[in-house]
């Protein structure tokens, strides 16, 4: 499976982005889809995940991103509001195929930058 993210960009603070993530094949067998991220000169740091079972946020994007699965169109997205230059950093979505595995698949990563 490849997975394709898009959406990134440069926005000033408190502005808002949509990052997509589509795989080239179903996305109805993984067990969880989400997004990382990794700030220059920082580890990548789990931002969003989604599973049938509900979805996790990091704490510094809790109420602010929103994520979101469509297995129809074999897509996970990612609504992010309220933009903070702590923000910025090269996001990657990923999916994993059982909960006890590391992630499968990874996307190649799209930058979002967010000026003050």
């Amino acid at each position: 499976v490849q997975l394709q993210a898009s959406g990134g960009g440069l926005v000033q603070a408190g502005g808002s982005l949509r990052l997509s993530c589509a795989a080239s094949d179903s996305t109805r067998s993984m067990y969880s889809m989400g997004w990382y991220r990794q700030a220059p000169g920082k580890q990548r740091e789990l931002v969003a995940t989604v599973t049938d079972y509900g979805n996790y946020y990091a704490d510094s994007v809790e109420d602010r991103f929103t994520i979101s699965r469509d297995n129809a169109k074999n897509t996970v997205s990612l609504q992010m509001i309220n933009l903070k230059p702590e923000d910025t950093a090269v996001y990657y979505c990923y999916a994993k195929l059982d909960m006890l595995q590391s992630v499968n698949y990874w996307g190649q990563g799209t930058l979002v930058t967010v000026s003050s």
